[in-house]
């Protein structure tokens, strides 16, 4: 008999912890159910299960919280969907999300690699939730957040990128349609070889790059540019590389989405409309396909066919060429001799792929083109940051891929040529002041 007060005493017990659960937060003894939910200090995002689109299935996820239209910006069992509302979601001991199905079996968990004392999790107001220790408000402390893991978006704060310290990689993968989160088969990554550069990947193939950054902006997207509405920024130090983005407002609703299209959209909530506005988006035209126009070739959208060689240099297969099939690219007209090269000049375009670059950032520009000079295989180079009149060096070596032309870009881009290919001798091709052939010292 003693039994069963015991059981109405756990009952009740249980029915006290989760009326008295924080808004926000739950620790090892609290439990979120479907149904329930937590929400952000502010009311601005709300963690709870949900079923996105036409879809039955259930899944954990984070959305706006002020908004009318559900709108989700973090999936945790995205693979792994519940087929019923038996989810349940708890904290254990060791500082472990983990989301448990009708049977108990465990079948999303997150991770961390520090033994937690007297963990909790909270749903911060940028939209991170977050494993950490009581009291503790120190992010680089955090045991695990959910910003290091994005789905197929990014929220004001994410990164796209890398933690040089841990090697953990920052990326965005699209969904594979509106009613199911599960990964799809495009991916936006940071390369970090070379002078790193984002990167859009479908089925690992390289789709679309954003050329590298230049100080003020990505030069394969002259579109996102400093605007009222967002502030972006790419950071590049010894502890990690990463492009992330801030709004101007904190109050408005932002986020970038990565569709199945692979058309990365820019999109801004209206509160006169109660609906998304598509603020922009980055991929614009047909050029903006990877490699279109092959090694050495440059794509300009206005003209017909939109893929021609590089100055000084010839369709490698001609007769491709004559079908538009542009992907065998170009080769030099006169091979480079080393020992009298020049470099012709190129402004308004799409700096080439920098997966096989090096560069330094204290050059200045006549440093970095003796370095260019001293090194045969080097094919072309330009300033690392064209602000303040420039300054540090980038090089390119063997082909230069995936170039078009930007009018609205402002960076020189110096190509390597031979003497003969710019109508110099030797001499002129080393030391021309960058008049009449567009060569600079």
């Amino acid at each position: 008999m003693d039994s069963i007060p015991m059981l109405v005493f756990c009952f009740i017990s249980f029915l006290i912890v989760r009326t008295a659960t924080p808004t926000d937060t739950i620790n090892t003894a609290q439990f979120i159910r479907d149904g329930d939910t937590i929400v952000s200090a502010g009311g601005t995002y709300e963690l709870g299960f949900f079923s996105p689109g036409k879809s039955k299935s259930r899944y954990l996820g984070i959305w706006y919280g002020k908004i009318s239209v559900q709108t989700a910006v973090w999936v945790a069992n995205r693979e792994t969907p519940l087929n019923d509302s038996s989810g349940v979601v708890r904290l254990t001991n060791q500082g472990l999300l983990v989301l448990l199905n009708r049977s108990g079996s465990i079948i999303w968990s997150s991770n961390t690699s520090t033994p937690a004392r007297n963990p909790v999790a909270q749903l911060l107001d940028s939209g991170n939730l977050v494993v950490k220790e009581e009291g503790d408000n120190n992010m680089e402390n955090s045991l695990w957040q959910s910003f290091d893991y994005p789905g197929n978006t990014l929220i004001p704060g994410m990164k796209v990128g890398r933690n040089i310290k841990t090697g953990m990689d920052w990326y965005v993968t699209s969904w594979k349609s509106p009613d199911d989160p599960s990964r799809g088969n495009i991916t936006g990554i940071l390369v970090p070889e070379g002078y790193p550069e984002l990167l859009l990947l479908e089925d690992s193939k390289p789709k679309h790059r954003a050329g590298p950054w230049n100080g003020l902006q990505f030069s394969g997207m002259p579109q996102v540019k400093p605007n009222p509405v967002y502030i972006f920024e790419f950071v590049y130090n010894d502890k990690e590389i990463y492009y992330t983005e801030q709004l101007h407002n904190s109050s408005r609703h932002w986020r970038v989405v990565l569709p199945q299209s692979g058309d990365i959209q820019h999109i801004l909530w209206i509160e006169q409309t109660q609906s998304w506005l598509l603020y922009e988006t980055a991929n614009t035209d047909n050029c903006e396909t990877y490699a279109l126009c092959g090694a050495n070739g440059i794509c300009s959208i206005n003209n017909s066919p939109v893929c021609n060689c590089l100055k000084g240099f010839e369709p490698k297969v001609p007769r491709d060429w004559d079908k538009t099939d542009w992907s065998s690219g170009c080769v030099r007209k006169t091979a480079l001799n080393c020992s009298r090269d020049g470099f012709r000049k190129l402004r308004g375009v799409k700096m080439p792929e920098t997966r096989k670059s090096w560069f330094n950032r204290s050059m200045d520009l006549e440093e970095c083109k003796n370095t260019c000079l001293k090194n045969c295989s080097c094919t072309a180079y330009t300033n690392l940051d064209i602000r303040d009149g420039g300054s540090g060096c980038l090089l390119w070596f063997n082909d230069l891929i995936d170039m078009r032309t930007f009018v609205q870009n402002e960076q020189d881009i110096f190509i390597r040529m031979d003497a003969s290919e710019l109508g110099l001798d030797t001499v002129q091709a080393r030391q021309a002041s960058g008049t009449g052939c567009g060569i600079r010292s």
